[in-house]
């Protein structure tokens, strides 16, 4: 007599997002549904055969309002319950989703099964909604095993519409598009279309086996700095003397190059010798700082400004406040942040 196959056990975690919403008969207007009730909304999820729980924040957040604190409680809560379930699929709004995606990446320390995020541009109530395609491709993700048995995406991913990418290498690139998420410099982890087509090449593969660690302890004494054209000395010395600041993204232009007047260098050169930890990263959606390539970028280097490399703003800032978060030191941060710790950059040899 043959085994019976065991049934995936899936949790959904709802943080909130136009996904869960649903047009209320009488006002008409969008408020969050019960997911309790969430066959009842979405009753194709019946045909995956999979044993779905979930759990919802109370109340549910725009993704907006997304921060360290919820970050905590999603970490936290994929650790109270990672013995008791295959994947996680999280429900989130999609104009922060790319920041948790980072985050949790880094928070989540072996991670050794399927965390999966995902939403939608429209309600799931909608008629014409990406929300229930994506939520069940998500959970079809987190349930999918590979033929040794074992989980086939072993990190945190964004799934939306056509693409599964990994977390902390995303970006929201569209606010109406239906692909509003790419990874510009990175392959995508799978390609959804009739099927669900994996990239074993890019997926991460921990054999390890060790178990989870959650760091939950984010710094949030870290900033941006955009530059433009335009921008004065006053301005970048007020923002570099930002009271309790420990680090800055210098979001610079093109493959890192920035102002090369001494009004700009020196304020630079001051705040790395005062402690603060600057990591340059490029404004351009696709490709990466390379400092030597031009003399502008070379100042930079020049003035103890850290390459990114390949980096993504969003993993960037919160990297550094991972880093800073366990406590390290100026001169440790500095150094790790030149190191891929979960595949969000890519290291110059």
């Amino acid at each position: 007599m043959s085994k019976e196959k065991v049934r995936p056990r899936i949790l959904i975690i709802y943080t909130g997002g136009t996904i869960g919403m649903i047009e209320n008969p009488k006002t008409k207007g969008l408020q969050p549904f019960d997911f309790s009730h969430l066959i009842d909304n979405v009753p194709k999820i019946k045909m995956l055969n999979y044993d779905i729980d979930n759990i919802q924040f109370d109340p549910p957040i725009d993704s907006s309002n997304m921060s360290i604190k919820h970050w905590s409680q999603i970490a936290r809560t994929i650790e109270e319950n990672y013995d008791n379930y295959d994947g996680f699929v999280i429900l989130h709004g999609t104009d922060t989703m790319a920041y948790t995606a980072s985050a949790l990446s880094f928070m989540l320390e072996n991670l050794n099964k399927p965390v999966i995020i995902t939403g939608s541009q429209l309600p799931i109530g909608e008629v014409r909604t990406d929300g229930e395609e994506n939520l069940i491709t998500a959970l079809q993700v987190a349930a999918e095993r590979d033929s040794r048995g074992e989980a086939m995406v072993k990190e945190v991913a964004i799934l939306f519409e056509n693409h599964l990418i990994r977390g902390n290498r995303s970006s929201k690139v569209s606010a109406d598009n239906f692909n509003a998420f790419m990874s510009t410099n990175y392959p995508d982890l799978a390609r959804v279309g009739l099927d669900i087509t994996y990239n074993d090449d890019a997926l991460l593969h921990d054999t390890s086996n060790r178990p989870l660690m959650v760091h939950d302890t984010m710094d949030p004494s870290v900033m941006f700095i955009v530059l433009h054209p335009g921008m004065s000395r006053s301005t970048l010395e007020y923002l570099l003397h930002t009271p309790g600041i420990k680090g800055v993204v210098l979001k610079t232009y093109g493959a890192g190059n920035s102002p090369s007047g001494r009004w700009f260098t020196e304020p630079i050169k001051d705040a790395v010798e005062r402690g603060i930890v600057i990591l340059n990263v490029t404004q351009c959606v696709n490709g990466a700082v390379n400092s030597n390539l031009y003399e502008t970028g070379n100042a930079l280097a020049k003035a103890g400004v850290i390459s990114g490399n390949d980096i993504t703003s969003e993993a960037a800032i919160t990297k550094m406040m991972y880093l800073f978060g366990k406590g390290m030191t100026s001169s440790q941060v500095a150094k790790y942040l030149q190191r891929d710790i979960c595949g969000e950059m890519t290291e110059k040899r």
